[in-house]
């Protein structure tokens, strides 16, 4: 033919418009079934196999030390929901994308769903605790049927084309039809729009009803855990914590809490969705180098063993300085050294073989800890519970590892299931691979609480306040600095033990305008804190910790 007209070329861009928005809306719906369906088959393989969390998993696994940490400084234990709604809004967009191009390429925009899938299947089998094949299902299955959705819905849109099933044009291009179309880009009558109606509105219906069942079933298999946890009375503990000091809990504002409420206790691990493990058929295997007598122990068989029950602070390596990541809590459980002799287990300065302890959690993390220092005297512990009450399912409940004086990421495995003894030469734990120490002792470090950055106290005394710590070698004193000023030593409040922080204050005469405060604390070994800032990679944060107040 020879051209088309101006007035005719506007209805036929209103339609290809419209075909494309449908076919983008076509492509959302398909995102959402194939989540739905993912879902409900995870509840028969397991939930960490959904497509999202393997999806969240790998990317935890693959991200540079430095993006988790710029993550954590960020977004605080909030972390892992960041990176969830990340990931749906990605998958968002590659759903609207992917049904744009459907709508002109059917196949093709189904094939992308497609491997997406396949994308979703290698992420599950990929994860450190990934034990079978079966993991890829969840996202395999969901991608099929997001696919024939896909490939139904564009196909009730281009029933009005002449060969609805090829994605090339077959007539000669540029021919319009009746009411605005064109024989390649059909324009707003050719399609079924009933049939696109029924269709969507009921794979929605079907799809949020496959949701809901999907996500109850895999609520439904933490129940044995949460009952198994509901049914445990913790024993008396043979050797008990001592009472804590009357005075070492400062009733000044803002400052924390000597003991840190459950519920408050800082959270950082790389566990999308927290393992709920029933306490019944829980397990723990002791083997390696050095282990004389392999162990396979049960919850009941630790309940039965002799308790301690310590105050014991904890930190983070995360933790920069000043940071949030430190907390002191009660903890009771089975002496770790005492378990490892029972297995023939001796330490490397009693001439056994293995040097590092590693410890395997229900999720694939692996954590190493040095041997000489779990069974060196000191309160490492396999904890079965916390302030009270069974470990929290979110601090590793039914049993995890707990080592005074150590960082978590080499010390603190939760969920714990294995522990296998070996040398640090012949295996790099999880964090090791990522480019973090091997060994790390906690630093000395002191942290202001009150006053908080940016302030404006009244001029006159004015407490500043907060906490120090040097688990395993204790507080000896705690200074503050106002501006430029001299260093002046600040009120201790009592120490429990030397496995926890200190409270301090300290009366500071205030007079009008902008100040800086500093701190800085001593341990018992004589080392002060060190004024040179690092970052918390590779071993913990340095540094002197300083707010910025004005006074009015």
């Amino acid at each position: 033919m020879a051209g088309v007209s101006k007035e005719a070329k506007t209805p036929r861009r209103r339609g290809v418009w419209r075909l494309v928005g449908l076919g983008a809306l076509s492509g959302l719906l398909a995102g959402y079934t194939a989540l739905a369906t993912a879902e409900l088959v995870s509840a028969a393989v397991r939930p960490e196999s959904s497509p999202v969390v393997a999806v969240g998993g790998a990317a935890i696994d693959r991200t540079p030390a430095g993006v988790k940490d710029w993550a954590i400084r960020h977004f605080g234990t909030d972390d892992k929901l960041v990176l969830q709604l990340g990931i749906l809004g990605v998958l968002t967009l590659l759903a609207l994308a992917l049904g744009a191009l459907a709508a002109r390429y059917r196949r093709i925009g189904a094939a992308g769903v497609l491997m997406f899938g396949l994308v979703g299947g290698f992420a599950a089998t990929s994860r450190p605790d990934s034990t079978s094949v079966a993991d890829a299902l969840p996202s395999v299955a969901g991608a099929v049927v997001g696919a024939l959705l896909l490939h139904h819905l564009v196909g009730r849109l281009q029933s009005g084309r002449p060969s609805a099933s090829v994605d090339a044009p077959a007539v000669e291009e540029g021919v319009t039809t009746p009411e605005g179309g064109s024989a390649d880009h059909p324009g707003a009558a050719d399609w079924d729009r009933r049939g696109f109606v029924v269709a969507a509105t009921a794979a929605a219906a079907a799809s949020t009803g496959i949701g809901l069942a999907g996500r109850s079933l895999n609520g439904s298999q933490g129940q044995n855990a949460v009952a198994s946890r509901r049914r445990i009375t913790l024993p008396a503990p043979v050797s008990a914590a001592a009472p804590v000091p009357k005075r070492a809990a400062l009733r000044i504002k803002d400052v924390s809490p000597f003991m840190t409420p459950s519920q408050d206790f800082y959270r950082v691990d790389t566990a999308l969705v927290v393992p709920k493990v029933d306490a019944n058929s829980w397990r723990l295997r002791i083997h390696g180098k050095g282990v004389t007598r392999e162990a396979n122990v049960s919850f009941a068989q630790l309940l039965r063993m002799p308790l301690i029950e310590r105050n014991i602070t904890l930190a983070c390596v995360s933790n920069e300085v000043g940071g949030p990541y430190v907390g002191n809590a009660r903890w009771i459980g089975v002496r770790l050294a005492d378990l490892l002799r029972q297995c023939g287990v001796r330490p490397p300065s009693k001439g056994g073989p293995a040097d590092q302890l590693v410890a395997r959690s229900v999720d694939g993390m692996t954590i190493g800890s040095p041997v000489e220092d779990v069974m060196d005297g000191r309160d490492a512990m396999l904890a079965l519970g916390m302030n009270g009450e069974p470990l929290p399912f979110a601090h590793g409940f039914p049993v995890r590892m707990v080592v005074p004086g150590l960082y978590g990421f080499v010390s603190a495995c939760k969920w714990i299931q294995d522990i296998e003894l070996t040398t640090f030469d012949d295996y790099d734990p999880y964090w090791v691979r990522r480019h973090w120490a091997r060994r790390a002792p906690i630093k000395t470090q002191s942290r202001i609480d009150t006053p908080k950055p940016f302030a404006r106290p009244e001029a006159g005394t004015v407490m500043v306040a907060g906490v120090a710590w040097a688990q395993h070698r204790g507080i000896d004193k705690v200074e503050v600095r106002v501006d430029d000023g001299p260093w002046r030593r600040a009120d201790l409040a009592a120490e429990d033990t030397t496995d926890t922080w200190r409270q301090w204050s300290f009366p500071w005469k205030a007079a009008s305008g902008g100040h800086t405060l500093t701190v800085r604390a001593t341990d018992r070994t004589g080392q002060t804190q060190t004024q040179n800032w690092t970052r918390t990679i590779p071993d913990g944060a340095d540094g002197w910790h300083s707010v910025v107040v004005t006074v009015d």
